[in-house]
C-alpha cells in the first residue's frame, strides 16, 4: 500500500462532494469508494507534501504519477506552465477510472509554450512522446475543466479506450488542439472548445481543432464540441479505419491564413470525414451540426467511399461545397440537411442517396430563406453544465421545414 493513503484518505462524502466540483458526480460518472484517494494540486503546492487541501502537490504530473485507479485528482485554479509534458500512462479501470480536472469551477491553465517541441522549426517533426501539452497512452480516465494551451498539440491521445473528456478548452497551440489516435475504442470527447491552433512547421498543413485520425476503434464519439479558426480543418477523420459519431458539434472559420504563414497550406474544411492513399471506406455519422464560414467545404467525404450518414446538418456561407460527397463509388446516405449561401449547395456521386435535403426540395436557399445567420448566440458563453448555448433561430427555414440542425 502507498504510505501516502494515510495522510490523504477523505471520507466517501468528502471524495463524493469532489467528484461533484470536478463536474462528474452529478452524470454518475465518477466511481467512488472510501479507499480511493483525492489528490490535491496547487501551484504553491510541493510535490513532496501530502497532496491533501491543506498540503498540495505542486505539479499535475506529480498527480498522475501517484494516482491509482479509482483516485481524483482536483487541480485548484491558476496557470501551470509546463517544462516537461504531463504524461499519463496509467490506466484506471471501467468501474475505477481515474479522475483529472479543476477544482471547484477554478480555472485551470495548462501552458506549454517553454516546451522545446512548441517550436519545432519548419520542416521539423515532433517526436512522440513529445506531442502534446498533455500526453496520455492510458485508458479510463475522466478529465475535465482544463485549459491547454502553447504545447506541441493540447492533447495528443494514442492507444486510449474508455475515457470522458468534457468541458475542455484546448486553444492557440503549435499543433492540433486535441488528437485522438492509434487503437483507441469507446472514448467520449464532450463539450470541447478547440481554436487558434496552428502549425508553423507545417505553414498550416496539420493543425486541426480534433482530429481523430491514423488509428481505429469502435464506438468513438464527439458531442458538443465547437471547433473554429483552426488553421487546418476543424474535425479530421484522416485515416481513422472505424466509424466515429458525431453530434451537436458546430465547426466555423477554419483554413483562414490568420498567421501570416509563407506558402500557405491549410485545408480549411469544416468537418473532413476521411482521407488517404488510398482513403479507408468508412461509415462515420454526423448528425444535427452546423459548418460555416469554413474557407473550404462545410463537410467533405475527402476520398471516404464507406457509407457516410449525414442527416439534419446545415452549412452556411462555406467558400466551397456545403456537402462534398462525390468520390467515385461513395455510398454516403444525406438526409435533411440545409446548405444556405454555400459556394455550391452539393457534390453527390452516383451512388449517393440523398433525400429530403436543401438541394432536394428546390428553390433558392439564401440568408433571407432562414430566421437569422447571426451565429453570435452559438459562440457566447457555454451553460453552467458546458453544453451549448441556445441559438434557436440561427439557420432554421423560415417556412417551417423539418431540415437542418436546431441548437
Amino acid at each position: 500500500m502507498r504510505g501516502r493513503r494515510n495522510a490523504s484518505i477523505w471520507t466517501a462524502a468528502a471524495l463524493v462532494s469532489a467528484a461533484l466540483a470536478a463536474g462528474w458526480g452529478a452524470a454518475g460518472e465518477a466511481s467512488a469508494s472510501a479507499a480511493a484517494t483525492t489528490l490535491v494540486v496547487a501551484t504553491n503546492g510541493s510535490d513532496s507534501a501530502a497532496g491533501t487541501l491543506a498540503q498540495p502537490l505542486r505539479t499535475i504530473q506529480r498527480a498522475v504519477d501517484l494516482a491509482a485507479p479509482g483516485d481524483t485528482i482536483a487541480v485548484r485554479g491558476g496557470t501551470y506552465a509546463l517544462t516537461d509534458n504531463i504524461t499519463i500512462t496509467t490506466s484506471g479501470t471501467a468501474s475505477q477510472p481515474i479522475t483529472l480536472g479543476a477544482y471547484q469551477g477554478e480555472r485551470v491553465v495548462v501552458d506549454g509554450e517553454r516546451l522545446p517541441a512548441s517550436h519545432t522549426p519548419v520542416g521539423g517533426s515532433i517526436p512522440r512522446a513529445e506531442r502534446g501539452a498533455i500526453h496520455q497512452e492510458a485508458s479510463y480516465w475522466r478529465i475535465s475543466d482544463l485549459e491547454i494551451v502553447n504545447g506541441p498539440y493540447g492533447v495528443y491521445c494514442d492507444g486510449c479506450n474508455g475515457n470522458v473528456f468534457a468541458r475542455l478548452k484546448t486553444h492557440d497551440n503549435y499543433e492540433s488542439g486535441f488528437q485522438l489516435q492509434g487503437a483507441s475504442a469507446n472514448n467520449q470527447i464532450l463539450n470541447l472548445d478547440s481554436y487558434g491552433n496552428r502549425d508553423p512547421r507545417k505553414n498550416g498543413e496539420s493543425a486541426d481543432g480534433l482530429a481523430v485520425k491514423e488509428g481505429s476503434g469502435t464506438g468513438n464519439v464527439v458531442r458538443g464540441a465547437r471547433l473554429w479558426n483552426n488553421v487546418d480543418d476543424g474535425f479530421d477523420a484522416w485515416k481513422f479505419t472505424s466509424p466515429v459519431l458525431i453530434e451537436n458539434t458546430v465547426a466555423y472559420g477554419n483554413g483562414i491564413n490568420r498567421w501570416g504563414f509563407p506558402d500557405f497550406a491549410g485545408d480549411g474544411n469544416g468537418f473532413k470525414l476521411g482521407g488517404g492513399s488510398p482513403a479507408p471506406a468508412v461509415a462515420h455519422t454526423v448528425r444535427g451540426s452546423v459548418s460555416f464560414k469554413n474557407a473550404a467545404h462545410g463537410l467533405t467525404d475527402n476520398g471516404n467511399a464507406g457509407a457516410l450518414a449525414l442527416s439534419r446538418n446545415s452549412t452556411y456561407a462555406n467558400g466551397g461545397t456545403g456537402f462534398d460527397v462525390d468520390v467515385s463509388g461513395g455510398k454516403a446516405v444525406l438526409t435533411a440537411n440545409l446548405s444556405v449561401s454555400d459556394a455550391r449547395a452539393a457534390a453527390l456521386g452516383s451512388a449517393t442517396v440523398s433525400s429530403g435535403n436543401s438541394w432536394d426540395l428546390g428553390g433558392t436557399w439564401n440568408a433571407s430563406s432562414v430566421l437569422s445567420t447571426d451565429p453570435a448566440p452559438l459562440t457566447g458563453a457555454r451553460a453552467a453544465d458546458g453544453s451549448l448555448p441556445p441559438a434557436p433561430s440561427f439557420l432554421v427555414p423560415r417556412n417551417g421545414a423539418g431540415i437542418g440542425a436546431r441548437l
